[in-house]
């Protein structure tokens, strides 16, 4: 790898799947261990949220698209991971790209199980999750000291694209300082009313994300009790990221893409506390 920096890089064998993190949209975001498999990859197996950007460092491959969007038609989980085994075992050195972490909501670790079931070697390259860099390029740390000590992460279906039955909203909501929220939008209005008939109060900050990291991407900022109203209205469409908590505050003086197009910090004091929020 002579255009990468000088590093024991590892090398990709024939007849191994490597399970890779694309990011979650900016090619930026990419790490350099997923920029040497692309780099040596013989078939690029991509999901639907890789950005073209990242695709183009793969020239050499044979790029076949095996994305999946709610409500439309897509490959089957098996398919892809039965056509992975196939590549595998044809010698093929194949780098299963998706979106964000492969681990995160990103169905990586049934596809890791049933490869190593196949006696097909894997390696796992992580990538950087929508529910952090989303939000951070929204303007929203996931955690800050003077707001949160924890966060959860949540996806808001399941497996067959209803609400997730198996979650303790109860105790998600009584437990949990923000959550954020995967794939929720089509349930959105569930959600919201399961959290505030657990306790939340419905003026709670909420923000949601769209497009993350990209240069169209878009976050608006409400409340628990309007979220899905005003999803609706401001016509965002999924995929999204939504981020329910104080934390959503913060986003009046950490909006930074907006301070680089020269606009000013909203509030110097999002939390109310008669001086600017600080962490020593």
């Amino acid at each position: 790898m002579t255009d990468l920096p000088r590093h024991d890089w590892p090398r990709f064998e024939p007849g191994w799947v490597w399970l890779c993190g694309a990011g979650p949209g900016d090619p930026g975001l990419l790490t350099l261990h997923a920029l040497n498999a692309l780099r040596q990859a013989d078939v690029v197996v991509y999901d639907a949220l890789v950005h073209d950007g990242i695709l183009d460092w793969a020239p050499g491959a044979e790029q076949v698209f095996a994305g999946k969007r709610g409500g439309k038609p897509s490959p089957k989980q098996r398919d892809i991971s039965l056509r992975l085994i196939e590549l595998a075992r044809a010698g093929r050195r194949v780098l299963r790209l998706k979106g964000g972490d492969p681990f995160v909501f990103g169905r990586g670790g049934e596809e890791a199980q049933t490869l190593v079931q196949h006696g097909i070697p894997i390696r796992v390259i992580p990538g950087i999750t929508a529910g952090i860099a989303g939000l951070a390029y929204a303007g929203i740390p996931v955690t800050h000291r003077d707001v949160n000590q924890s966060v959860t992460f949540v996806t808001g279906h399941d497996a067959t694209g209803n609400q997730t039955a198996s979650l303790d909203w109860d105790g998600i909501a009584r437990g949990s300082q923000v959550i954020v929220i995967y794939m929720g939008m089509k349930h959105l209005d569930g959600i919201a009313s399961k959290l505030i008939a657990a306790g939340r109060d419905p003026a709670e900050p909420v923000a949601i994300t769209t497009t993350a990291t990209l240069d169209a991407q878009r976050t608006i900022e409400t409340t628990l009790g309007t979220c899905a109203a005003d999803a609706r209205d401001a016509d965002l469409e999924p995929p999204a990221i939504i981020c329910v908590g104080h934390a959503v505050a913060m986003r009046q003086v950490l909006e930074w893409r907006a301070m680089a197009g020269g606009d000013p910090p909203r509030n110097l004091d999002p939390l109310g506390r008669g001086r600017p929020a600080q962490s020593a």
